[in-house]
């Protein structure tokens, strides 16, 4: 067990992330009381059929009373309402993050609600399934996974240092970085992918010479892997392309780019070209699996006994 860092944590939004926190603070004794708000009903009753929160509450403004940290764990687009609905009733002192895919527009939508005396230290986990709900969170996803702080101008060191500490209890790698920045890095590990994946799926759909039951039968030969990335949430993935927009067009620019040299080498025979491009790829391959940050088992592990 770690040493309790906040003695009471609201989460706003009771998604795959919320949840994960949830089971993942109980599971290290990092908060005394956790409550949880969700805006579905439905969701609500869940959580509470599932005993996920120690207290399900039925407004966000209820859930954040008293609460020493407040995650935002809504989808981009509902951050800046949902912090003005609930800014009001944040006690001073507490500290307000969010669990965001896209840095600079929340800073942009969350800070000008962020009362006089209390902390605002956005955070990212790079951890995630292609599952949403909260039935899909558990207490591991975070172990070994980086989370990412991304403290405004201004913020208390000793807010940024106990956010740390949480993470870290919840078995993250926790590294700062500028918002800016974060935005640039994840369009290039997780935006631009995910866009990708999406088309390509969405162009098996739209060819017709290929029967679905093929599409689903002969899957293992890559295209799986892409319909695994497809399966996200669509609300939070349509919110993170809009609100994250100039890195992801600068990546996806150099992407075409990429791929119009290819089209060339195949075009003309080059092989030198593609089996020196292909090489370089899957050096990058194995830089991961060296960060520990994937299995080398085969099939990407599927299968495998934990």
């Amino acid at each position: 067990m770690s040493e309790q860092v906040y003695g009471r944590v609201a989460l706003i939004g009771l998604g795959l992330i919320a949840s994960s926190m949830f089971w993942a603070m109980k599971r290290a004794g990092l908060a005394g009381e956790v409550t949880g708000y969700a805006r579905s009903e439905e969701t609500r009753r869940t959580a509470r059929r599932i005993g996920l929160c120690d207290r399900v509450c039925d407004s966000a403004r209820e859930a954040v009373q008293d609460a020493d940290l407040v995650v935002l764990c809504v989808p981009v687009g509902a951050m800046g309402p949902v912090m003005e609905d609930i800014a009001a009733l944040l006690k001073p002192g507490a500290t307000v993050s969010d669990v965001g895919s896209v840095k600079r527009h929340v800073i942009d939508a969350v800070l000008p609600h962020i009362p006089e005396g209390v902390h605002f230290v956005p955070a990212h986990p790079l951890a995630g399934t292609e599952h949403s709900g909260p039935e899909s969170g558990f207490a591991e996803l975070f172990d070994n996974r980086w989370s990412l702080l991304v403290p405004v101008e201004g913020t208390d060191p000793e807010a940024t240092a106990r956010l740390r500490a949480l993470w870290e209890g919840m078995g993250a790698n926790v590294d700062e970085m500028d918002a800016d920045h974060h935005d640039l890095v994840l369009a290039v590990t997780s935006h631009t992918p995910h866009l990708i994946a999406y088309t390509m799926v969405g162009v098996a759909d739209d060819l017709r010479r290929v029967t679905d039951s093929e599409v689903i039968k002969y899957s293992a030969a890559g295209f799986r892997d892409f319909t695994r990335i497809a399966a996200s949430d669509p609300t939070m993935w349509r919110d993170v392309f809009l609100t994250n927009k100039d890195a992801t067009l600068e990546i996806l620019g150099r992407f075409t780019e990429e791929l119009f040299a290819l089209q060339r080498a195949i075009r003309t025979g080059d092989g030198e070209h593609l089996h020196d491009y292909f090489t370089r790829t899957r050096a990058i391959r194995r830089g991961i699996i060296e960060a520990g940050q994937d299995t080398d088992a085969p099939d990407f592990g599927r299968g495998q006994k934990k």
